[in-house]
């Protein structure tokens, strides 16, 4: 094939990955829908660059993504590879054969200096991402701006400004692009259990999480 392609080993079916970036899940919006229960809804991307391919696992499994047995978060691969969706297998194929390190984990760049605000939004934006949930779907901007206490246009307008400052291309599932980058990064960490509730179920290393009195900014 003159494109590189996804193989699923149980049916034997071939999908050509055609776009620049092409979804892996069990949810009916995947591109590749993947029908076991061990693979989210939304599991992972394929994104090609060039001749090159490499997986971004959208960190909202437990069951994760691997790449020849060893779990990634992000990695390019290399033709005849087996990713693992959850119990899921596939195998990768059509990309030239050149010589890469195989082990190559695509580098996250440095996180952007962020406001206090900001800071908010990315919380309760990725807080049902880090709940006990085998899979959940991170925050609306209706939800951030009920426990932030602004306005929906305010908080769309920060999601406008961090989708520019994590550099997340317009398209179909961006604020969980944007979720992941930033969990990925260690932006925002899960709490114990027990300080659920009033507290944050997610805190930013050095960043007390505003109540719901603070003041909008």
């Amino acid at each position: 094939m003159d494109i590189p392609f996804l193989r699923i080993e149980d049916s034997g079916e071939v999908i050509s990955l055609g776009g620049e970036v092409t979804t892996v899940g069990r949810g009916r919006g995947a591109d590749i829908r993947l029908d076991d229960p061990s693979v989210s809804r939304l599991h992972a991307e394929l994104v090609r660059r060039g001749p090159y391919v490499y997986v971004v696992d959208l960190g909202l499994s437990r069951n994760g993504t691997r790449v020849n047995g060893r779990p990634i978060a992000r990695r390019v691969l290399d033709d005849g590879d087996v990713l693992s969706f959850g119990a899921a297998r596939c195998r990768i194929g059509g990309i030239p054969r050149e010589d890469i390190d195989a082990d190559t984990e695509v580098r996250r760049p440095a996180a952007p200096e962020l406001t206090r605000r900001e800071l908010d939004v990315l919380t309760s934006l990725c807080r049902p991402a880090l709940s006990d949930e085998a899979f959940a779907m991170p925050a609306t901007a209706r939800e951030i701006a009920d426990e932030l206490v602004v306005t929906e246009a305010a908080v769309k307008q920060h999601l406008l400004r961090l989708y520019q400052k994590f550099r997340v291309p317009e398209g179909p599932n961006r604020r969980t692009r944007l979720a992941n980058e930033i969990v990925a990064l260690g932006l925002v960490k899960p709490m114990p259990s027990g300080d659920m509730g009033a507290a944050s179920s997610a805190s930013l290393p050095g960043q007390p999480v505003r109540r719901r009195g603070d003041q909008a900014v």
